[in-house]
């Protein structure tokens, strides 16, 4: 199996079945009917900036659960920021496809040069997102992190890896779609992984969605400010440092 990056530029065709999403928050919505026996644990909601915050938001509203924010940067190769090679969170987890380092030559120079600029980048975006407000505390808690969708699962990796270290009671990773290779690996750093469509083969995720717009920081902005309107005054709410 293959993720298939993009269709367009490729020159081949698409999947001629309809897409399974109107936009994100459809996809939300339908996570979320899928993770109903999470309701009764009140969890925390972290969306991957930046578009898997309006799939979390939705799953958090449908849910009556908490919403953050996840913060993790692609590692670009030299030979093209776009080709990725891993990630890294702001807390400095990182994921690095060896095969792919190893092949193209990358030295450990480059990598620990490329992680510390994404790893800066990565903790300027969470500030810049949750203007000011502290993160919400995970420890004990259980915890679904999603994303909008899985390729290769590297972004979704790192942050798994950092929330790991936050000590939540549970750590549950939710996608509308998925490639099945990336689902498969990402069961490994999850004590469950609910992915509602592992098409074969995959293509890009945006195939899979009627309306798949840039998310920006505008609209995290503004679905996390909601999100803590809402929020009872005595919920937990101290620090912590998410990823994406």
């Amino acid at each position: 199996m293959r993720a298939i990056a993009d269709p367009a530029r490729l020159g081949v065709d698409p999947p001629d079945d309809p897409p399974m999403f109107l936009d994100r928050d459809d996809a939300g919505k339908q996570l979320a009917a899928a993770l109903a026996t999470y309701e009764r644990s009140h969890p925390v909601v972290l969306g991957l900036a930046r578009g898997g915050v309006p799939v979390a938001a939705a799953v958090a509203e449908v849910l009556k659960g908490d919403l953050d924010v996840a913060v993790v940067r692609k590692l670009g190769a030299p030979i093209s920021d776009e080709l990725a090679i891993g990630a890294v969170s702001a807390t400095g987890h990182r994921v690095v496809n060896t095969v792919l380092v190893r092949k193209l030559g990358i030295s450990r120079e480059y990598l620990d040069r490329i992680t510390k600029r994404r790893t800066d980048e990565a903790r300027a975006l969470e500030q810049r997102l949750r203007r000011g407000a502290p993160a919400i505390d995970v420890r004990d808690r259980t915890v679904l992190l999603v994303d909008d969708g899985l390729a290769t699962g590297a972004s979704m990796l790192a942050a798994a890896r950092a929330v790991r270290d936050e000590h939540p009671r549970e750590l549950v990773i939710a996608v509308p779609v998925g490639s099945r290779e990336a689902c498969e690996v990402l069961r490994a750093e999850a004590d469950n992984v609910v992915c509602l469509s592992t098409p074969e083969p995959f293509w890009a995720v945006g195939v899979y969605y009627r309306d798949f717009s840039q998310t920006d920081d505008g609209e995290v902005q503004r679905l996390l400010e909601q999100a803590r309107s809402r929020r009872a005054p005595t919920a937990p709410h101290t620090a912590f440092v998410n990823m994406y």
